[in-house]
């Protein structure tokens, strides 16, 4: 059976938040310092300082978002700097764990008034208008893209006429750049002869589980790293009448990716 991205979220949120954010050791809960989460708050305000640029630069030059969708908002690290340039911000995630430590670190950061926490779906219940900017970077990327699809469409949905989205997904592995990044499919093994087959089931019947098959847990929850078919995502903005997409290419530990500027007609 697959394991829920969801539920798998919320154990990072509740072990290990900040490493679950950003995968650096110095990040983990039990190396985390304060100069340490100062440093991830800083990468945060860097990156909305980015955001706001590219879009100034590309799409709209006097672009001031005032209210702002942040989808995957975790402990905070972007959105708080959001609401510190003035914007009035609802950020949402599936994790109860990460939206406890957020509404704790916006209350160390003085902004509580300015930022809306709430519990995500894939409708986004809870979020209610448009938005002057939707903004989701390094988060669908752990969603399983069937339902990474609907989530993409409903916040391009939520875009108010000529407001902007950013939005970030992976499409592809540079492990595999001999085959333009797309996993080549298994091969399919040789069926051995009877007598393996039975010696193989005999030793595994004989063999001694390992202490972590014994407790029936790994130390770290999964994290999901899911490739999206960009035809498909362009297809969902010409359907909603965008014309023009500033795309910036990252790459994330090998695993490449696609942010997508795009603003709405009005």
């Amino acid at each position: 059976m697959a394991v829920s991205t969801d539920t798998e979220w919320e154990k990072w949120g509740a072990q290990d938040p900040y490493y679950g954010v950003l995968t650096n050791s110095k990040y983990r809960a039990a190396n985390l310092t304060e100069q340490a989460k100062e440093e991830f708050f800083a990468l945060g305000r860097w990156h909305v300082q980015h955001v706001l640029g590219v879009c100034r630069a590309h799409l709209d030059a006097g672009f001031n978002p005032q209210r702002v969708l942040e989808f995957g908002c975790g402990v905070g690290r972007v959105a708080i700097p959001f609401v510190q340039t003035g914007a009035q911000v609802v950020g949402v995630d599936i994790s109860p764990s990460m939206l406890a430590e957020a509404r704790r670190n916006c209350e160390a950061a003085g902004v509580s008034s300015g930022l809306e926490l709430l519990a995500s779906d894939d409708s986004l219940s809870l979020v209610q208008g448009s938005f002057d900017l939707v903004h989701s970077c390094i988060v669908i990327q752990h969603i399983e893209i069937e339902r990474g699809l609907r989530i993409f469409q409903e916040l391009v949905r939520r875009v108010r006429p000529g407001g902007i989205g950013a939005i970030h997904v992976t499409f592809a592995w540079d492990l595999y750049r001999a085959n333009h990044g797309v996993q080549p499919p298994p091969k399919v093994p040789a069926r051995p002869p009877w007598w393996r087959q039975l010696r193989q089931q005999a030793g595994a019947m004989l063999r001694k589980p390992s202490k972590t098959e014994r407790q029936g847990e790994t130390s770290d929850p999964e994290m999901q790293m899911n490739f999206y078919n960009l035809s498909q995502l362009m297809f969902v903005l010409q359907q909603a009448g965008i014309g023009k997409v500033h795309t910036e290419l990252t790459d994330h530990g090998g695993a490449i990716g696609a942010f997508m500027f795009f603003r709405k007609p009005e």
